[in-house]
């Protein structure tokens, strides 16, 4: 089976929202308040938790690795009770994974976010029964940019690796593909998109209508 395989946090979805509200939580303990700022730190926040955690305390010259540890765990159970308050698919998301099943690809999810909470999100936007795998951060011993997140999603899918794309949005989706040795596509549209040409991957993406033939020109003609 030919398979697309997604990245979601910046890719599929701006979580970015939720994440930094569940940052805050943490910041506001410190005695800091709200450090992170919706609309400035959505490209921090899409880096996942840790690097929320480290770019707030870095900015008030507190860094240190030991209060990011004791907090990963507190931003996460802050982040699991409000994970789908702002958090919406990008335009056009789902029409496109709903456009590869029809044309009989595999669909999947491959992310760096915590398995429980990648299911939880997916599950709560009414989404997670379009995707027949996920993999998450703690599925396996390693995660993204290993390689091996992304072969175990397309192996649940029961796909071929010579068959397979990535889409994502970040120099570690880049370097994941590369590691498998499949073609990525990274989005445009994230609060990076205007990096996402120097990673040099096989195709940009713009807008989500134009991703079945994209993945055609990469993959389908070679099924």
């Amino acid at each position: 089976m030919r398979t697309v395989v997604f990245d979601l946090d910046g890719t599929l979805a701006d979580t970015s929202g939720d994440l930094i509200a569940a940052a805050n939580v943490c910041f506001r303990e410190m005695g800091l308040g709200d450090v992170l700022d919706p609309a400035e730190d959505a490209g921090v926040a899409l880096r996942g938790g840790r690097r929320m955690l480290t770019a707030g305390l870095t900015r008030h010259g507190r860094m240190d690795e030991a209060e990011v540890d004791r907090y990963y765990p507190i931003l996460l159970e802050a982040y699991g009770r409000n994970i789908a308050e702002h958090s919406v698919f990008f335009p056009g998301a789902l029409d496109a994974v709903r456009k590869l099943t029809a044309l009989g690809y595999g669909v999947g999810i491959c992310t760096n976010k915590p398995e429980a909470l990648a299911e939880q999100l997916m599950q709560e936007l009414g989404a997670r029964d379009l995707f027949g795998a996920l993999v998450g951060a703690d599925t396996l011993p390693v995660r993204k940019p290993d390689p091996a997140p992304l072969r175990e999603t397309v192996l649940r899918l029961g796909g071929d690796p010579d068959m397979t794309v990535l889409i994502g949005d970040s120099d570690t989706d880049r370097n994941t593909a590369r590691a498998a040795g499949v073609p990525s596509v990274l989005v445009t549209f994230g609060p990076s998109g205007e990096d996402m040409a120097a990673l040099e991957p096989e195709a940009l993406l713009d807008d989500y209508a134009a991703l079945p033939l994209v993945v055609d020109a990469l993959i389908g003609r070679n099924s």
